[in-house]
């Protein structure tokens, strides 16, 4: 019997990359909405109960109402929104944090997918934290360069259109009350005493991510090196897939934040001068930073290869 799936939110950047990944699969049955029934509650209502996975692709409130629409205990949730991140009664969506974290996944009823930025930073400072060399108190700095797609529809049309403004042709800093709202999951999930000084940068190209933290090594216990502090890492995500640490290079050139785009893997790359020390992670923000991301743990709650419809 084949698995039945429903994207709430099926119109938007996040839903349409996840029916992207999954469209042609024949262990899923899709179930659509009619267009013109989108916001009709009680259809909604119908689509959510009879499914056996859902995604959540919907702004806050609309996730959190889409939630309490669904009354069959057997329907699973996947919430690409930022409604429940840092909720005690969901299962946090990044399996690479530890073997208990993917198995939580595959236990899971609700699952909350990771912000884009979220992901780029849990992804070094989570298990930095975990292995003892970076404190719990230590003050995180982190910026983060994204595509424009990541701003969904609205901003990929000002990014496109033929008119567009000219000052889209320049990186745009923004976040600067310093209250990026994937702070508080990035905070929780990594657990850091104090939030990161964390700024966001979007750019005039399509997909893709570098989210770069910055090290004081001698405020570091035993004051490991940039190479240390990559082979630990390395150590870390030994067994995993779509999560690698490049190997070390003190001449490291020049990376690109689209690197990875079109793909789930994340990669990390640590860079290093005397007691310094940068760790990039590179990944696609529609990819292992939302739908791809989302796709992955349905298969792991489903029971399934990680990697299908992902390569």
């Amino acid at each position: 019997m084949k698995t039945k799936v429903y994207i709430d939110g099926q119109v938007g950047t996040t839903g349409l990359q996840i029916y992207e990944r999954i469209g042609n699969r024949t262990d899923l049955e899709l179930l659509r909405i009619d267009e013109d029934k989108r916001h009709d509650t009680d259809e909604r209502r119908k689509f959510l109960n009879s499914a056996d996975i859902v995604f959540l692709c919907l702004p806050d409130a609309g996730a959190i109402e889409a939630v309490s629409l669904i009354e069959n205990p057997d329907v699973r949730v996947i919430d690409a929104s930022t409604a429940h991140r840092t909720s005690d009664d969901w299962v946090y969506g990044y399996p690479e944090l530890s073997k208990e974290q993917r198995a939580a996944i595959a236990a899971g009823k609700r699952v909350a997918n990771p912000g884009c930025h979220a992901t780029g930073l849990i992804s070094s400072v989570a298990p930095l934290v975990k292995m003892g060399i970076l404190p719990a108190d230590y003050p995180v700095t982190c910026y983060s360069l994204t595509g424009y797609s990541g701003g969904g529809k609205k901003m990929i049309a000002q990014y496109e259109a033929q008119d567009r403004e000219e000052k889209l042709s320049a990186p745009g800093i923004y976040g600067l009350t310093l209250k990026h709202k994937h702070i508080p999951e990035m905070q929780k999930v990594t657990g850091l005493t104090y939030p990161p000084v964390f700024m966001p940068i979007v750019d005039d190209y399509y997909k893709g991510m570098a989210t770069t933290i910055m090290l004081q090594n001698r405020l570091l216990p035993g004051q490991p090196t940039a190479e240390e502090i990559c082979a630990n890492l390395q150590s870390y995500y030994a067994d995993e897939h779509f999560v690698t640490v490049l190997p070390y290079d003190a001449k490291q050139g020049t990376v690109y934040a689209n690197a990875l785009a079109g793909t789930n893997h994340l990669q990390l790359v640590v860079c290093g001068y005397e007691d310094q020390t940068s760790v990039t992670a590179l990944f696609d923000n529609l990819g292992k930073g939302a739908s791809g991301a989302a796709v992955q743990n349905m298969n792991i709650m489903l029971g399934l290869d990680e990697t299908i419809g992902l390569e």
